[in-house]
């Protein structure tokens, strides 16, 4: 008889990704024109990313910039809580968090879909902050994986741990 094959479903950002981001658009905001003189800055604040400038168009413009790091190292911007621009003495503040892990309520949406509209036979089992999937056949397992990428959640997820 065949062993399950199964993969976990989680929602993690690697650390040092983000960082070599950050410091990327640090590097960028530092030498663009449209930023000198502007006291533009962001750089990490314990576990959050703080971003300032002296206008609230020039802090949102080094949110986009961090954006569009994030981008090119691979990492969804739906992981990204960043806030609203807030004014702080007389600088311009965004703080921004990186998103971990899947919560039970965004797991039993993932469980309650592979549940209805999955493939028979492939089993979901919430483990914590991500979820593993199980079947027999390793293509019913692909075709939930499909599945859970156009379902579109408003969560990243990434797959792991195929076996």
């Amino acid at each position: 008889m065949a062993a399950d094959s199964s993969f976990d479903i989680v929602s993690k950002v690697d650390r040092q990704e983000v960082d070599n981001a950050l410091n990327m658009a640090a590097k960028e905001v530092r030498q663009r024109f449209d930023f000198k003189g502007t006291d533009a800055d962001i750089r990490w604040s314990g576990e959050a990313i703080e971003m300032e400038a002296n206008g609230e168009e020039r802090v949102k413009a080094i949110l986009d910039v961090f954006q569009g790091k994030l981008i090119k190292r691979g990492i969804s911007l739906k992981a990204l809580d960043a806030g609203e621009p807030r004014l702080s003495g007389k600088q311009w503040k965004i703080t921004a968090t990186m998103e971990q892990g899947i919560s039970q309520e965004n797991a039993k949406k993932i469980s309650k879909l592979i549940r209805d509209e999955g493939p028979k036979g492939v089993k979901s089992q919430i483990q914590g902050d991500e979820l593993r999937v199980s079947s027999k056949s390793r293509n019913d397992l692909q075709a939930v994986q499909q599945m859970i990428r156009d379902a579109d959640y408003e969560f990243a997820v990434q797959f792991v741990n195929y076996r």
